[in-house]
């Protein structure tokens, strides 16, 4: 991994706005059809590389298949992304079949890259790979049993084993669904499943009353491992997602010390309201520096677009504790 310092994507708060999380003023960064093939980009992950920022990003083509792509960038906004999936090589397993791959999630332990993402195998399930440059990618065993979303790994192992969060799910749009942490020694073979923490109660914090599932890769703060996350309502409209945040025991990630009552992040404009899903902000990136201050959140809108959030770790964090559930 590059030891090279690079300028985090940034806009100061607006004048005026008082929440925890503000909005990129050019909005949405990524449009849908930033590839040729593609009817939408969303839902994608971004981590610093070299002079600049990699990402693996979620591309639906014209006929609505689910893909993911690699692409580059010099200051986390511009991006150019590949025109044609990425292509894995066996890793772990001779074993990469692959109906689909959709949501993914990246980030760098120990030696190099390592990809979560949704993966079509009889169902969905969490796949895995990594690579070192974004250029070769070799895909490993899947992590679970279909079915199971929202698969996020911690940056480094925790008692020596790595650590995921996913959200067993169906085979369809899930009317249900908690956050569970996983162990592996070795990226292969997966078990010691815990309930990290559910759906809430509806009168107790509505937004997230129908379903939850980890968002970006956790960030270590002085409190624990800082876990933005999605909440999910079923309205009259349909489902509606919007962004939470919790902060997990450091040592025991099973435990949660905060998470957020009120929501950090609703759909409100345009292009969070209306697209091919309305109504959705759905985080799977975090840049961040705890020297600065500042975190930047990437987030698919309406599962059309990608959209880009500022914040203040220490006023996140504040909040989280402040407001707990």
């Amino acid at each position: 991994m590059s030891t090279e310092k690079v300028a985090m994507p940034w806009q100061d708060r607006p004048e005026g706005h008082t929440e925890v999380l503000w909005r990129h003023s050019e909005n949405p960064i990524i449009a849908r059809d930033a590839i040729p093939t593609s009817n939408s980009i969303f839902n994608s992950a971004v981590v610093p590389f070299g002079d600049g920022y990699a990402g693996v990003f979620r591309c639906d083509n014209k006929a609505v298949q689910m893909n993911i792509f690699a692409g580059f960038s010099k200051d986390g906004i511009h991006w150019d992304i590949a025109h044609e999936p990425i292509q894995f090589a066996a890793g772990n397993t001779e074993m990469i079949d692959s109906d689909y791959k959709y949501d993914p999630r990246v980030t760098w332990i120990e030696d190099r890259y390592w990809i979560t993402w949704c993966n079509g195998y009889h169902g969905p399930t969490i796949g895995i790979g990594y690579t070192f440059d974004f250029k070769e990618f070799f895909q490993c065993e899947n992590a679970f049993l279909p079915f199971n979303r929202n698969g996020v790994l911690f940056p480094e192992k925790i008692d020596g084993k790595f650590a995921m969060l996913s959200r067993p799910s169906d085979n369809g749009h899930t009317p249900f669904g908690d956050i569970y942490v996983s162990y592996s020694p070795d990226m292969k073979y997966w078990g010691e499943h815990r309930c990290v923490m559910k759906a809430s109660p509806f009168m107790d914090s509505a937004w997230q009353c129908t379903k939850i599932g980890a968002g970006p890769i956790p960030i270590l703060v002085d409190e624990g491992w800082l876990m933005f996350y999605h909440g999910v309502i079923n309205t009259c409209n349909g489902f509606r997602y919007s962004m939470g945040a919790a902060i997990l025991d450091k040592d025991n990630p099973a435990v949660v010390k905060y998470r957020t009552q009120p929501y950090l992040l609703a759909p409100q404009t345009t292009y969070e309201c209306m697209g091919d899903v309305p109504n959705v902000v759905f985080p799977c990136a975090a840049l961040h520096s705890v020297e600065e201050d500042k975190v930047a959140v990437y987030y698919g809108a309406a599962d059309t677009t990608v959209a880009l959030a500022y914040g203040k770790l220490s006023e996140v964090v504040k909040f989280t504790i402040e407001n707990s559930l």
